[in-house]
């Protein structure tokens, strides 16, 4: 049978929800756009502000401190008001800070601007792949959530080219005094875009059956999945709904605490393992194996291309090999090519294509894995009831650690050194290896009902455990 005749037998339509999910996920090149800008403008702005290696860090980190709080209140808001609202109010702040970003006379007022739009980030980051789970089938659903981690990749890699013509249009001292500031000032483009289409995407089902709104949740999961299936997974919705408290508590029975730990855990790894310092300060890097400010700057931009290919790799295999399989593969991959990139630092070996060649096969290895696979886990693993806040409580763990990693890597390499920086790296690549083979269940062609319910069986299994 056909891919078209099976969708049509589903009653699937997939073009409308594919569509919605694209909308939604312009939120993900938001993230990228906006936590990638400052690769390219952080050089001008530590000649422009005088920036030390602490300065610097906090530079490139304080968008991380509003990304906390965004994501903190981003669960609790969208569980009250609903996604498609909170996602709207993400894009208002994700343009005021890029506006904001784009002006200041001080690098303390810069520091603020990044901070609201961090804000804006932190909510869709979180909001974006739990909406598109909640609207999308069971079989597509790892596909149409990880066009999240696409948006975020295009953003990535648009920004590198942004960033490398910007400073293409000026001489050094125009660099310093205002490319930084178009670099910023332009994501107010991509901001506004997203606003306007998001007003014409529906709320989240899952969201209105669980607010009393049953027939509009009907009319959207209908669309979606045609009028059997439709019937079908609302009666599901219903059941696990009437079965849940809503209260946050539920997240610490025995089963679903599980789900906690891996929610929280696989969002810290997903950061610490090394793909933003790469991210991040990329220029920088390359400019420590030899390169001049040109070449780091082309060098990036291929890393950003080696990122955009990976992860449309990773969309088409991630519903046919299986989230855990592609975390496991990737998580390998990761850890061997990290490490001999802190080999090579520490041999001095870092002239030629090596160091590149090296962070191409782990820039690669994290975008089929760890990239999308992550935020795709977060959204499918929580109860309906509390979805939203419990995937705050590993938006926030993720940010945390995100903030972690920016604010220390320039004070790393100055201090310890590329090399031991690098094998940290390594070494808790290997660690995210390890937890995924104990602990991270395999989700593939799963409802998000079917998922619930196996967590809630560890919680019966336990609590007839304990009475006996």
């Amino acid at each position: 049978m056909s891919v078209l005749s099976r969708q049509q037998a589903e009653g699937t339509n997939l073009g409308f929800v594919t569509l919605v999910s694209i909308v939604a996920a312009i939120g993900g090149l938001l993230f990228g756009y906006d936590t990638a800008v400052i690769s390219g403008a952080i050089v001008f702005m530590q000649q422009k502000f005088h920036l030390g290696p602490g300065m610097q860090g906090w530079a490139v980190s304080c968008l991380m401190i509003g990304a906390i709080v965004g994501a903190g209140f981003a669960g609790f808001l969208s569980d009250r008001f609903g996604r498609k609202k909170m996602l709207i109010v993400a894009g208002f702040l994700f343009v005021i800070g890029s506006i904001g970003s784009a002006l200041p006379a001080t690098i303390t007022e810069f520091v603020w601007a990044r901070i609201v739009g961090g804000i804006g980030i932190g909510i869709s980051s979180t909001l974006v792949p739990l909406y598109i789970a909640e609207i999308a089938p069971a079989r597509h659903r790892g596909s149409l959530v990880s066009l999240n981690q696409l948006a975020v990749v295009i953003g990535i890699s648009a920004i590198y080219f942004v960033n490398m013509w910007v400073a293409n249009l000026g001489s050094p001292a125009w660099d310093i005094q205002s490319a930084w500031r178009w670099m910023f000032g332009l994501g107010v483009v991509p901001g506004g875009i997203f606003i306007i289409l998001l007003l014409f995407v529906p709320e989240s089902p899952r969201w209105l059956e669980r607010h009393g709104l049953g027939d509009r949740a009907l009319q959207i999961l209908t669309r979606v999945n045609g009028p059997t299936r439709a019937r079908v997974e609302l009666s599901e919705i219903r059941d696990t709904l009437n079965d849940e408290s809503g209260h946050i508590g539920l997240l610490f029975r025995p089963g679903f605490r599980v789900a906690l730990l891996v929610g929280v855990v696989l969002a810290i790894l997903q950061q610490v393992t090394g793909i933003n310092a790469i991210m991040y300060y990329a220029p920088e890097i390359f400019k420590q194996t030899g390169a001049g400010t040109n070449a780091s700057l082309i060098e990036t931009v291929i890393t950003g291309a080696d990122n955009l290919v990976f992860t449309l790799i990773s969309l088409w295999l991630i519903d046919r090999v299986g989230r855990k399989v592609l975390l496991l593969i990737g998580s390998a991959f990761m850890t061997v090519s990290i490490a001999i990139v802190g080999y090579a630092f520490y041999t001095g070996n870092t002239a030629g294509p090596l160091v590149l060649v090296l962070i191409l096969v782990f820039v690669a290895a994290f975008a089929v894995s760890f990239g999308p696979i992550v935020w795709l886990v977060m959204a499918e693993i929580f109860p309906t009831s509390i979805r939203g806040r419990a995937t705050a409580i590993a938006s926030v763990a993720l940010w945390i650690a995100d903030y972690a990693v920016s604010q220390s890597f320039p004070v790393l390499l100055n201090s310890v050194g590329a090399s031991s920086t690098f094998w940290t790296f390594g070494i808790l690549s290997l660690v995210a290896f390890i937890f995924t083979l104990a602990l991270v269940p395999e989700t593939k062609g799963k409802t998000l009902e079917e998922i619930e319910r196996a967590w809630g069986r560890r919680n019966t299994q336990s609590t007839s455990t304990t009475g006996r």
